[in-house]
Formats: C-alpha cells, structure tokens, sequence
C-alpha cells in the first residue's frame, strides 16, 4: 500500500491505496512551500487491524526506484536513513492513526515523489 506526493517545490498526488482493511490515504493532493527554507508536511493516515503498525516513507525520483528514508512502529523508534537524520522526521500517532512526515529548510532538490506505505 502507498500514498505519493510530488514535490517540487511543491507537493502533488493523491492516491488512495488499500489491500482487505490495510490502507493508507494522503488528504492534500498538492502542497507548495512558498520558498527554500520552509518547513513541509506531508500528511499520511492509515487504517489497519494490526495493533503495531509498521509504517514507511519512500522518495522517488524521476528515473529511479524508490529510496527509503524512515519507517515508525506503534512501538519502538523506527529508523531514519543517515542521508534523511538531518531534515526529515515522522512521528507515528497510534491515536490519529496518522504518520506525517516533515522536511525542514526544504530545498528544490527535495522535488520527488513521496510514497507512505503501510
């Protein structure tokens, strides 16, 4: 299950994707950071059965297979890829059933597409 978003500056896409009652749906289909240096977030909720949820985040580039850049548990840490530690973060909320993910001082080459998979 994935959910992408595209940015280019800005943030686009929306795709609801689920398998039986496991999905993940992203509400904004277009996010734009008014300059370099903003902060950006991009917003995934899911919906699963499993009580310790394992979710990711991927960023893909035109071209080029996806890359992972985190993953959050309902219990542990998760990790963050080293290239990432710096300006991405995800806080998994058990309660919301939410995972967004943050860029801080985003840049141009922050432009890809974002996938939330569950």
């Amino acid at each position: 299950m994935f959910k992408w978003a595209l940015i280019s500056l800005c943030l686009t896409a929306h795709y609801d994707v689920s398998s039986g009652q496991d999905k993940v749906e992203q509400s904004s289909r277009e996010m734009s950071a008014a300059s370099e240096g903003d902060q950006v977030i991009l917003r995934c909720n899911y919906t699963t059965t499993d009580p310790n949820a394992y979710l990711f985040w991927y960023k893909q580039l035109p071209n080029r297979s996806p890359t992972f850049i985190l993953n959050k548990y309902t219990f542990g840490e998760g990790t963050t890829e080293p290239d990432f530690k710096e300006r991405f973060s995800a806080t998994l909320d058990s309660t919301s059933k939410s995972v967004p993910l943050t860029i801080q001082d985003v840049c141009v080459s922050d432009s890809a597409v974002y996938y939330c998979a569950l």
